[in-house]
Parts: C-alpha cells; structure tokens; sequence
C-alpha cells in the first residue's frame, strides 16, 4: 500500500500572504544529508511505494541544487520501489533550471491562486498574481503540469461566480479549500469562512460543475462523490491519515502532517533516529491523534457519512479548541450539507427517473441533473 511523505525544505516564504503563518523568507534550509537519512530511515520503516511531496513554506527556496541531488538519492536509494513526487509552491522561485530538473522526474505542481488578479491581490499582496504566473509559464513551457488552489475567505465566498468563471476561462481545473486560523498564529476572523456558508459554496459549486460538465474539472466534488459512492474517504480531509502520512521537517523531525512542522508538542521522532512504526505511536502526538479516533467513533457513530468522513481534518478540530480533543472538524456542518445534498441527489436520479434519463445531463432541472453522468466519467 503507498504512503505519502512531505518534506519540508524550509519553513520560509517570502509571499507574506494575509492570512497565511508563514511569511519569513530566511528560515534553515533541510541539508542533503537529512535526504539521507530520509533514505536510511524508510528503507527500514517499511516497503510501500512512496509519494513525496515537497511542501512549505516555500520548497523553492531550497533552489536548484539541493533538489539536483535529492531527487535521485530519493530514487535511488529506495529502489526498486515506485516512488513519486509532488510539490506544493507558489512558482516565485522557479526558474528553467529547476523547471528542467522537475520535468526530468516528472513532478506536477501545485500552486495557488485565489480567483482573478484584483482578488488575488487583495488576499495574497500586492504583485502575488503576477509573480506566480511568470512562474506559472515557466513551468508550462517546460511541459509541468501545474494546478491551482483556492482559498476561500469571508471575503472573497462573495465572489464565487467570478472564481468560478475566472477557472472556466482559464482552463484550470478548480481546487479549494475554506479559510480558517492557524495552531501557529491568531489570523484575523475577517478571513475565517463560516462553516454553513461553506457548505452552501460547495453546494453552488456542484450545481456549476454539472453545468459545465466536459468544460471544467472541480476536484473537490469529484472527490466528494467518490466518497459516497466508494463509501471511503478520498482524500487526506476525509481519512485516517495516521501511519500513512507523514511529514519531515528542515531538522529531519518527524511530525503527523505538514499543518504541525515547527510545533515540538507534535514532533513524533527524527529520521536521524530511523524511528519504526512502534516508536511513533509510542510518542505524545500520536496518542493525541488516536484519542481524535476514538472521539470521532464515539460522537459519529451515528452519522450516516462517518465511514468517508471520519470527523474530517484533526488539524481543523484542534485549532478551535486549543490542541484539545474535544470537537470533531468544525467543518462538519459543511460536509454534511454536501454529503447529504449528493446522497439525495443520486437516490432521486437512480429512482426517481426512468430507463437512461438518470445519466443524461439534459434530462433534469439545472440544479437536478447529470451527477450520476459525472460519476460515470469519473469512478
């Protein structure tokens, strides 16, 4: 079963977005040695293919040499297993070098981009669209493939139809995700997205999907669907993530995710250790993220979305509550908006209609039609 393993080059970011915690540009680098040890600690850790992916931060700070000679230590040195690659930045730092040395391994690219320029900006700072669009066709004329996402803002949820459009016009393919504060920082509540508002997004962004079928691709309702209609969760927001996602820090310091780098509380071990499965789940953070299991049995058990839910993020809960594992996702009154309004459509499409009306788009209302089309194309 493949793993996934987010390295950390540096927790610097020279972006400075509003309502982002990481806005130091001058942050320790991760060493080739620590890619090492890397290498040293999962030949013994166990023997699933790999996905890394380069996180932040600002992973290209790191510049072109380190990942010159990271990637095929990686490669190498874990072989014959299949190992892949990901990153996660915003395209300010690539140049053709790096863009060369991505292409060479194949590495798609995610980046960020809140809607059209004006909006961006507001959000982001002054010049950010700008910037990672020059990134952007660096990045494309060197054959990457590069995806955006959306953070959606109190502020810019008023704006959906023209972040909608903007991705319809461009071409990209929509992913999202809801504004909230930071266990690293108090970021202003002016940006934090309710949590029922969101629902009624996601929801409005189904019905635009499904009026655009073939023109857009929306990730995320993809992959709520394919949560109701596999019965598991999908995607990291929606799974139990312990033991299979793992994040490595600039110092080699092993943590559950990304979201706790540079928070001691949440250290499970080091790769200088080369710490087994047993010894993480001996640590504090481990345990905290099991009691979070444990909560999500017993206050869902009930729930007719716990299978592919699972309370959702632990990061979200604990933000809410000060590290405290008292609460599921705060998201959860969203999820089950668009859980529910899915399940309901798929039951009136599978028997509220007759012979192949249920998979044809046209054959419905404009808020009633083509999920089941959608899902065809997409499970």
């Amino acid at each position: 079963m493949p793993f996934h393993v987010m390295l950390i080059p540096t927790l610097g970011c020279p972006a400075n977005c509003s309502y982002c915690w990481s806005s130091e540009e001058k942050s320790p680098i991760m060493s080739i040695e620590t890619i090492k040890e890397v290498v040293e600690w999962l030949k013994g850790f166990r023997g699933d293919s790999v996905t890394f992916t380069f996180h932040g931060g600002e992973p290209l700070l790191a510049g072109a040499e380190f990942y010159r000679e990271a990637l095929p230590l990686l490669v190498e040195g874990l072989s014959p297993r299949r190992i892949a690659f990901a990153i996660q930045t915003n395209l300010w730092k690539l140049t053709p070098e790096i863009a060369e040395i991505f292409a060479e391994y194949n590495i798609p690219i995610g980046s960020s981009l809140d809607g059209p320029k004006e909006l961006n900006d507001l959000q982001r700072g002054k010049g950010y669209y700008e910037k990672t669009m020059k990134g952007y066709e660096i990045a494309r004329a060197h054959g990457l493939d590069v995806r955006f996402i959306t953070t959606f803002t109190s502020y810019s949820v008023n704006f959906k139809e023209d972040i909608f459009n903007f991705y319809l016009e461009q071409g990209f393919t929509l992913k999202l995700h809801p504004c909230l504060p930071s266990l690293k920082g108090e970021n202003p509540e002016i940006w934090t997205i309710d949590p029922e508002v969101y629902g009624e997004l996601l929801i409005y962004l189904l019905d635009k999907y499904l009026e655009n079928i073939g023109r857009i691709e929306v990730m995320n309702i993809d992959h709520l669907c394919k949560c109701v209609f596999t019965g598991k969760g999908t995607v990291c927001t929606y799974v139990d993530c312990m033991g299979d996602t793992f994040a490595v820090g600039p110092d080699g310091g092993i943590y559950p995710c990304y979201r706790f780098i540079g928070m001691p509380e949440w250290v499970m071990g080091n790769v200088y250790d080369h710490p087994t499965m047993a010894d993480l789940a001996r640590s504090e953070a481990w345990k905290r993220l099991q009691q979070f299991k444990e909560y999500v049995d017993k206050e869902c058990g009930k729930c007719a979305h716990i299978k592919y839910c699972r309370g959702g993020c632990p990061y979200n809960a604990l933000v809410y509550t000060d590290g405290k594992i008292t609460s599921v996702d705060p998201y959860c009154t969203a999820y089950k908006m668009i859980f529910d309004e899915i399940t309901e459509r798929v039951n009136e499409e599978m028997f509220g209609s007759s012979g192949m009306d249920m998979f044809l788009p046209q054959a419905a209302g404009p808020s009633r039609r083509g999920i089941m089309s959608l899902m065809l194309k997409k499970i």
